[in-house]
């Protein structure tokens, strides 16, 4: 909104000049939303009243330390992302008020999700057919919009790293994986979001990463240096990664062990769905699976216990997703939240590196 508004004088106004840069308003993007957070959590905790119910099927420690603390942090989360992205950003780039609404739109089913959970005093929320056909349907339409926005030789088009010029060229296709991508993503760092930090660290190197590629994307010197597609004006959605890392940071203050407050699937599914949406824009559909490894592990676990459960009436891990598993082995919260954080680390790094393998 500011680049906006003052852009008409910024080759008049002293300093201005500053605002041209995706870097300078990326930075400020960060500080405001950390800001924001580090000013409404306090409020938030002490007036917020309604409690995450906690599984009873999980480790114990949890129904007696996690009783209490309020959740739906993710409200804050989401707001500061999208105010801070208004504030600092393009707001005549098409691909950046998508992705706001992605966003959005999977705020406001995790917010239903846990308002229906707070007020019913049970775990289960929405029910999961409908919340699955919600994420489904806005994924689709997000990822058609998108589509239409492209350039007519780049639409349609499946590209894979580690190849230079090979891609699969169907529309049809296109949709329904890059709908999945969007839909994986968000219940994938949903089902992360189980210990005290354990997705949002992750959460915060994954937009990391996700910021530095939409730069380069965006950028058409370093995208034929780096022989990767480019794609015009994805630079601006640096602006909202910046946002997300600081909206993560100031939540994470407060949620570090002890937990003052959790962000519930109101942050959730809203952070997964936008990585997602990120991913597909600058289309490092790929390398988001790699980026965000520890998500597709937390996934993956999920899907491998209910499947053998099904199969065998035996279960693989002693309690899914995986780091249950591990808490139940007898490692602290913190040493399972730490280990999952390297581990995520080292994802994001490979990540990366995938840029210069072409």
């Amino acid at each position: 909104m500011f680049y906006n508004f003052i852009f008409p004088a910024l080759n008049f106004i002293s300093g201005m000049n500053l605002l041209r840069y995706i870097t300078f308003r990326t930075m400020c993007a960060l500080l405001t939303s950390l800001f924001i957070s580090f000013f409404l959590y306090p409020l938030f905790i002490k007036k917020f009243r309604y409690a995450q119910p906690i599984r009873n099927d999980g480790p114990q420690s949890h129904i007696v330390k996690k009783q209490g603390i309020p959740t739906m942090g993710g409200a804050i989360m989401v707001a500061s992302s999208i105010l801070s992205s208004i504030l600092w950003g393009d707001l005549t780039n098409k691909y950046m008020i998508l992705l706001m609404l992605l966003t959005f739109c999977y705020a406001f089913l995790g917010f239903m999700d846990d308002f229906l959970k707070v007020r019913k005093k049970n775990p289960d929320g929405v029910a999961a057919r409908k919340k699955m056909l919600f994420q489904i349907l806005v994924a689709f339409v997000f990822s058609y919009l998108v589509e239409l926005l492209r350039s007519p030789d780049m639409a349609g088009h499946l590209t894979f790293p580690f190849f230079k010029n090979f891609a699969i060229v169907n529309t049809p296709f296109l949709l329904i994986f890059t709908t999945l991508v969007i839909v994986g993503s968000s219940n994938a760092v949903n089902l992360t979001d189980g210990l005290d930090g354990l997705a949002t660290f992750p959460s915060m190197l994954t937009a990391l990463c996700l910021g530095i590629i939409s730069y380069l994307v965006g950028h058409i010197v370093f995208a034929n240096y780096l022989q990767i597609t480019y794609v015009q004006s994805a630079g601006e959605l640096c602006i909202f990664c910046g946002a997300l890392i600081g909206s993560c940071l100031g939540f994470l203050w407060y949620n570090a062990p002890p937990a003052q407050i959790f962000m519930g699937d109101t942050g959730s599914l809203a952070i997964g769905g936008a990585l997602g949406g990120i991913s597909v824009i600058i289309k490092h559909e790929f390398v988001l699976a790699i980026i965000g490894g520890l998500f597709v592990m937390e996934a993956v676990s999920v899907m491998i216990q209910v499947a053998y459960f099904k199969m065998t009436g035996k279960r693989i891990f002693l309690m899914a997703p995986i780091h249950h598993h591990f808490e139940k082995k007898g490692w602290h919260e913190s040493t399972v939240v730490v280990r999952f954080w390297i581990i995520s680390l080292v994802f994001a790094l490979i990540g990366l590196a995938t840029l210069k393998i072409r």
